[in-house]
């Protein structure tokens, strides 16, 4: 018997950021978590699976969508067809999307509530124990609401949580490994953290991740897990599941002599990148890094090399460029400083670090995020600390590219 655990899809969640920079990014950056469910839904008609386990954040947020909640319905009807019975959770964002509660789920679908309940999927000795989130906050343990274990049986725990704590995750349903490991069931079906990790194989403590990540920071190749059950033992797998994947792509070029073999090494890097990806399209973050002479005449022409970049890519087959950065540095530590460019170089360094400029600077971005969408906003500087460095990033920026066009212009 086969059974199939995900968890935080976050359906309809865009891909960040990325949608108002490449127009033809737009339909797969707006469906690549429906592909991630549509491909679970594939695998496990496939496989023939028994159940599907959705742990939670199957929503993203308060966003209402007929277009969503169609899309959901058309999918939960194919593993109904195929006698798959789905059993699902609410985390944090499914307790505050008012479609949770207003679409009318197929039969095979059964929804935990938030005061704890188990269900025998029909025909077998295997037991799903779910609670689900009652609000968009859970600052206290929910396993006091789990029921102890049927003796005698296969069973399998269903829990959105932040476990002890993780980074970039607020904290919710807090417990231990050691907590669920004492319970009592063979399998923990988790959900939260967006990076898959097995805590434990004895009991399996599993943390599969997101199906499809939806920015750099959540990069590399996204899976599901697929548990077996064959005489009372438990063995899992992963299935891959994103459709679309992020990668970093760093390119090592020490002692650069030319702008040529510069594109010969991007054109080669990403022609690897292509052959090893895992998905079926990837968005690459290209990094250069190295010691050069031709340091300020690449940062001179930075948006010319991204556009180079975007279209290597393209020839390469199935990759796209979300961003190119120059991480550079000259051959060898100046010890001349006594040109008017060093001189300008040092002052605009010192300027960037002074109280005045710092909030001059916060007025002036600040009133640009202002006019983007509130979710941008949040992505872009949720708080003092992201915002500061926003300001930091871009005074640095902003001043190697001044001096790479006066620099540069020598060349």
């Amino acid at each position: 018997m086969k059974i199939i655990h995900t968890a935080d899809i976050h359906l309809d969640s865009p891909l960040r950021s990325l949608a108002f920079k490449d127009p033809r990014l737009s339909d797969l950056v707006q469906n690549a978590t429906r592909q991630a469910l549509k491909q679970i839904v594939d695998v496990a008609i496939e496989l023939e699976v028994i159940a599907l386990l959705i742990a939670g954040d199957l929503y993203d947020g308060a966003e209402r969508s007929a277009k969503t909640a169609a899309f959901l319905l058309s999918q939960l009807g194919r593993l109904q067809e195929a006698n798959i019975h789905v059993f699902y959770i609410k985390g944090n964002h499914d307790a505050e999307n008012p479609i949770t509660g207003e679409l009318t789920l197929p039969s095979n679908v059964h929804v935990f509530d938030g005061r704890g309940d188990k269900v025998q999927i029909p025909d077998t000795d295997i037991w799903i124990h779910g609670v689900s989130f009652s609000g968009k906050h859970a600052p206290d343990s929910l396993l006091p609401r789990f029921n102890p274990p049927v003796p005698g049986a296969i069973n399998i725990g269903m829990l959105h949580t932040s476990l002890a704590g993780a980074a970039g995750h607020d904290p919710y349903a807090p417990c231990t490994v050691a907590d669920l490991s004492n319970h009592g069931f063979d399998y923990w079906a988790l959900g939260h953290v967006h990076k898959r990790q097995v805590h434990s194989s004895q009991p399996w403590i599993v943390m599969p991740g997101m199906p499809q990540g939806r920015d750099i920071g959540e990069a590399g190749a996204k899976t599901a897990s697929l548990l077996t059950i064959s005489d009372g033992a438990i063995s899992v797998s992963e299935i891959a599941t994103s459709q679309v994947m992020f990668q970093d792509c760093a390119l090592q070029v020490d002692d650069l002599r030319s702008t040529d073999e510069l594109r010969i090494k991007m054109r080669n890097a990403l022609s690897e990148t292509a052959s090893t990806i895992t998905s079926d399209q990837a968005i690459l973050r290209m990094t250069i890094t190295g010691q050069t002479e031709l340091r300020w005449e690449l940062l001179r022409d930075a948006d010319a090399w991204q556009e180079t970049a975007v279209a290597l890519a393209e020839d390469a087959g199935n990759l796209w460029i979300e961003k190119l950065i120059f991480d550079l540095s000259p051959p060898s530590a100046k010890t001349d400083h006594s040109g008017a460019l060093d001189t300008l170089e040092e002052m605009m360094g010192q300027i960037t670090f002074e109280d005045s400029f710092a909030a001059e600077a916060t007025r002036e971005v600040e009133a640009m995020i202002a006019d983007l969408p509130p979710a941008v906003r949040k992505t872009l500087a949720p708080d003092e600390d992201r915002m500061k460095n926003l300001l930091q990033d871009s005074a640095e920026e902003g001043t190697d590219t001044i001096l790479a066009m006066m620099r540069g212009a020598s060349v």
